[in-house]
């Protein structure tokens, strides 16, 4: 089984939406930050990959047809590299929106975490703080400016490099129509997917981190 579908958008853009989407149009499995909670011998793996090491994609993906969210966004060309057939769609929403939804949702959760007793929960938080908040926003979360500077140049990165018949640049709202026709399969005839809102997070939020979405 080879990716057919590489998400190159940041987290909190609907991501898990998507996923949730993608797997019911049957691209499945798609691979989310979820699947790294349900398997922590990826976090290594990931690490190395954001070291700029190799590491086999085909045996990471093993099982799953799609990725996005964090941490795969980030490397979304080395997957383009290792998977040159696959669709690369660049969920996006309103950068201000994202901006306070980070910071009311996974940034603290995942710094919280870092911070945990739990040898397991403080593995991922401090994995995630470097491939994620000191990586790409340089620690500076707190810098509205810095970070939204970052997230839009992020956005026009992939626009410009990623090959244009075979990017979707793709807001959740915007709902099954063209995410059905980039891929060309069947639109369905149920609703297009929200989950994991800021309310969704809120009201779910324990102790253990919670995946990426809008």
């Amino acid at each position: 089984m080879s990716l057919q579908v590489i998400g190159a958008g940041f987290g909190r853009t609907g991501t898990l939406s998507l996923k949730v989407a993608l797997e019911q149009l049957g691209f499945d499995k798609c691979y989310h930050m979820t699947e790294v909670f349900e398997h922590p011998q990826h976090i290594p793996v990931w690490a190395a990959a954001h070291r700029g090491e190799a590491i086999d994609w085909h045996a990471l993906y093993q099982g799953y047809r799609a990725a996005v969210d964090w941490p795969a966004c980030n490397l979304w060309r080395e997957q383009l590299a290792a998977f040159p057939e696959a669709k690369v769609i660049l969920s996006t929403r309103d950068p201000e929106r994202w901006y306070e939804s980070v910071m009311n949702t996974i940034y603290p959760s995942s710094m919280a975490a870092a911070n945990s007793d739990d040898p397991g929960l403080r593995q991922f938080g401090r994995w995630a703080e470097e491939i994620i908040w000191n990586r790409i926003f340089d620690g500076r979360m707190d810098d509205r400016d810095h970070v939204l500077a970052a997230y839009e140049r992020h956005v026009e990165t992939v626009i410009a490099e990623a090959p244009a018949d075979r990017l979707l640049v793709f807001e959740a709202a915007e709902g099954w129509g063209p995410l059905c026709a980039f891929l060309e399969v069947p639109q369905p005839d149920t609703d297009f997917p929200r989950t994991n809102t800021t309310e969704d997070f809120l009201a779910q939020h324990a102790s253990p981190p919670e995946p990426a979405d809008e």
